[in-house]
């Protein structure tokens, strides 16, 4: 039997992957795994097909000397775990190359193949070895070489399918495993992508925009998910393998920033999902998973959104580039986390 199947409804026009032997891969939400296989000996380094080395980082890290405010993590008192209980943590700058430096592996960022598949090329970007160092805690550097990993993924696979990056964080979000990776996966040219373009919702007004050296972040009126964000390359008709060193990194400070914010604006280690379009206008789009979707939407289609984008935009705007903690957890607005 076959891994995954494509499927295609020749009325709706819609397609489906029936993949059952996915059912079989491991899934911390059901079990308690005595071993993970993304941690540094595990079984995924076996499946090997790409890796970026400590030594790379370090290197970086030197090269860069001493970082800067925007370039370090703070770790919060009493930061919420994933199965609710609390653990007590120094409110006090944590220098985030510590985290790599500290790594017993000699690869930070590793790329492996998928063995529960449900396309042609599906693989793994793991993102370091540390079980629990999210992208809001690892140092600039180090989330600089996933993206540097998507970025020579999708321009190994490029001529053999539509490369499809996205990232599942939290249970509600589709992970499986804690440990955080990112997926690529690479579709048939003959199956149809329904991800919006880019120009379907660039937003008119300002106060839906904030710009950057490189990038416009975008909260749109039709955004369907509260504080969605959409990022996007100030240049035009370009696919993401092909942004230079210069905005990847812009890209990955701006993604690290983000989760940074959102972690305490939830005041937990928030579940979102983001994944890169695949074609010519690329974005980057950001979508909190605190929302479940309800019956009404499932049977139209048609998204509730109940937050204003107009808030999330004056949010981001305020925190992204020095966010202020204290007014963060103060003014947590939670009424949204609901479904319709």
């Amino acid at each position: 039997m076959a891994d995954f199947t494509f499927l295609h409804n020749p009325i709706s026009h819609i397609w489906v992957i029936s993949a059952p032997r996915r059912a079989k891969r491991p899934n911390e939400a059901e079990r308690h795994l005595t071993t993970c296989p993304f941690c540094s000996g595990g079984a995924a380094e076996a499946q090997e097909v790409y890796r970026i080395s400590k030594s790379e980082i370090l290197n970086k890290l030197s090269e860069d000397g001493k970082q800067t405010t925007e370039d370090r993590t703070q770790m919060t008192e009493d930061r919420e775990q994933k199965d609710g209980s609390q653990k007590s943590q120094s409110s006090v700058f944590r220098d985030p190359s510590s985290v790599v430096r500290h790594l017993s592996s000699d690869w930070s960022v590793l790329v492996v193949y998928n063995t529960f598949p449900f396309s042609p090329i599906h693989e793994v970007v793991i993102h370091s070895p540390d079980h629990l160092a999210s992208f809001a805690e690892l140092p600039l550097e180090h989330v600089d070489a996933i993206f540097q990993a998507y970025q020579h993924r999708y321009n190994e696979h490029s001529h053999k399918g539509q490369v499809i990056i996205f990232n599942n964080h939290g249970i509600s979000a589709g992970e499986s495993l804690p440990h955080p990776h990112t997926q690529i996966a690479v579709v048939p040219f003959k199956v149809r992508i329904d991800a919006p373009e880019l120009r379907s919702v660039v937003p008119q007004t300002g106060e839906l925009r904030e710009e950057t050296e490189s990038f416009v972040l975008m909260t749109p009126d039709v955004s369907q998910w509260p504080d969605e964000v959409w990022i996007a390359p100030k240049e035009k008709g370009k696919t993401f393998g092909q942004i230079t060193d210069v905005q990847r990194r812009e890209l990955a400070y701006l993604v690290k920033q983000l989760v940074y914010i959102y972690d305490h604006r939830y005041n937990k280690d928030f579940p979102f999902n983001f994944y890169i379009y695949p074609g010519e206008h690329w974005y980057l789009r950001l979508i909190p998973r605190i929302k479940s979707i309800g019956g009404f939407e499932l049977a139209t289609g048609i998204f509730v959104n109940t937050q204003s984008p107009e808030e999330t935009m004056s949010f981001i705007r305020e925190h992204l580039k020095e966010p202020n903690l204290e007014k963060i957890l103060k003014d947590q607005k939670a009424e949204y986390h609901r479904s319709v």
